[in-house]
């Protein structure tokens, strides 16, 4: 199996679809590192930067940024869109204005919405993020629709496959996801409502409320002190014997 891409192994072909690229007002830093489609279509004014692979029938807009170690295949994106370094975006699309990455994955039917933010280390899977939305940090949007101006905490996962079958979580605008919660699906999240962070949230949560689902802190003074002091005594017998 060759280790080279199928594109590459026509040098021709691929310093062709550069010149047109060039040609058309794309700007290529140091485009001999990248992989271009025939297919693919490049605005007037975006920078494509070293190590860049654009895949199948992959469309980028007008005036966007696309840093180093970006994978794109089959992806719509369009003007403005900055995608920072290592992102993944395969069979989606991203509207005019949006910031991804660094190391966001967009797997198959996957839409963010005008100037949304899917940050590092998150992972959408036919899921949808309105216009404004965040979801800023190491973050799990399988099977969701989040409203416009939604917030997405850290370390959120929509559970959407139970072994079986997979379901869908709906978010609505302007609701904000705590840090750490977990959202079992078949799943509601109303507009404006707030989900308490380290929550799982299992059932239909109203516009404008408060879920919080998580156990109750105990708090127990000076335990660590006992702890520390009877594993002392422990030590000291275990020695004068």
């Amino acid at each position: 199996m060759s280790l080279v891409h199928p594109i590459l192994n026509d040098a021709v072909e691929h310093a062709r679809t550069i010149a047109r690229l060039e040609a058309e007002g794309a700007i290529l830093l140091r485009p001999e590192t990248s992989v271009f489609s025939p297919a693919s279509q490049i605005g007037a004014g975006t920078v494509i930067e070293p190590g860049v692979q654009l895949l199948g029938t992959t469309r980028i807009g007008v005036g966007c940024l696309i840093r180093s170690g970006c994978v794109l295949e089959n992806a719509e994106l369009g003007d403005r869109v900055v995608l920072r370094n290592h992102c993944v975006v395969t069979d989606s699309s991203i509207a005019s204005e949006a910031t991804i990455g660094p190391f966001a994955h967009l797997r198959p039917g996957s839409h963010v919405a005008e100037q949304a933010h899917v940050g590092n280390f998150v992972e959408m899977k036919n899921a949808r993020l309105g216009k404004g939305a965040k979801a800023g940090h190491l973050s799990y949007l399988g099977d969701a629709a989040v409203g416009a101006g939604a917030n997405i905490g850290a370390g959120v996962i929509t559970c959407n496959y139970d072994g079986q079958r997979k379901h869908l979580t709906e978010i609505g605008a302007g609701a904000f996801v705590g840090s750490d919660s977990t959202l079992v699906a078949p799943l509601t999240v109303g507009d404006g409502a707030y989900i308490g962070a380290g929550s799982c949230i299992t059932h239909e949560v109203p516009s404008n409320a408060l879920a919080v689902g998580r156990s109750r802190q105990i708090v127990k003074p000076e335990w660590a002190t006992r702890r520390r002091k009877k594993q002392g005594e422990i030590s000291g017998s275990s020695h004068s014997s």
